[in-house]
């Protein structure tokens, strides 16, 4: 049963692995692997001199760890006001209609974002001139671009992200709660002192492994949204190796932009699964 997946993920994941090695030539396409200069560690030494890449894998960063962030604290908050639903025809009813995003591609929620969040588009034309505020430059201006990036996949996963924490809920013992009613506390406090301690194991071992893809800021989303006018602010590691190695035919550049990338992808996989077992014992082997 195994080995039909274990075909797959060599033929995707690790032949590939080979092209590396364009990393450290200064590839032609019409000399191929084994005819093109051999340059060391040049493209490297290139990619940290050059004004344009620094300033992409600092958006990564940012843009990435505001994803994790607000992406853990959104799904957590929902799954408690969730919780306290009693009516499972209400509940039920919600978690369907927030899980309906996840599974949308970003071809398509890019396409709708644009014709809504646009200079033309329904938000700045119709709603915000309702409240008497001006056009807001959602995907023209770098600071609105990030913010429109970080809130729209937050949106698009919270309900997904928060299955893992109703399940952490289900585990608790009703016991708690009665024993807590009984000496008069109130549901803010029952949640403040029985539910989210319960939630913390699950929330330390989320948050530590999401480290593992600080670097992937999302290609599909920014792809799909970002234009020249957000460059500075808005482009990260994935789209710059697309527009530099696929556009430009930078092949070599772009190809040690991505081994850099997966370099400090894998040490951050690794301190992640150190932290996620010190902190709330979560191991796989």
């Amino acid at each position: 049963m195994l080995v039909p997946g274990i075909i797959l993920v060599l033929i995707f994941n690790y032949l590939p692995m080979a092209g590396l090695v364009l990393a450290f030539q200064n590839f032609k396409p019409w000399l191929g692997v084994t005819g093109s200069e051999w340059v060391g560690m040049e493209h490297f030494r290139d990619l940290f001199s050059r004004k344009d890449s620094l300033q992409v894998i600092w958006n990564t960063f940012i843009i990435a760890g505001m994803k994790m962030i607000v992406g853990l604290v959104v799904p957590v908050v929902f799954a408690i006001l969730l919780n306290e639903i009693r009516q499972m025809s209400i509940k039920r009813t919600v978690q369907t209609l927030v899980y309906l995003p996840h599974f949308m591609s970003w071809v398509i929620l890019g396409g709708i974002l644009l014709d809504l969040l646009s200079s033309r588009g329904l938000v700045n034309d119709v709603i915000l001139p309702m409240f008497n505020i001006g056009p807001v430059p959602f995907l023209t201006d770098g600071d609105w671009f990030r913010f429109t990036v970080i809130s729209s996949d937050t949106w698009k996963e919270f309900g997904f992200s928060a299955i893992v924490f109703l399940a952490s809920l289900a585990g608790i013992n009703p016991a708690l709660y009665e024993a807590a009613e009984v000496d008069g506390a109130t549901r803010f406090k029952q949640t403040l002192h029985i539910t989210l301690p319960a939630m913390v194991p699950i929330i330390v071992v989320v948050g530590t492994l999401s480290l593992g893809s600080i670097l992937n800021a999302g290609f599909d989303q920014i792809f799909n949204l970002y234009n020249v006018l957000v460059y500075d602010k808005g482009d990260i590691i994935d789209t710059y190796v697309y527009r530099v190695g696929i556009l430009n035919s930078q092949f070599s550049f772009a190809s040690a932009v991505g081994l850099f990338k997966s370099a400090i992808g894998f040490v951050l996989i690794v301190i992640a699964y150190r932290l996620a077992y010190k902190y709330a014992n979560y191991r796989i082997f």
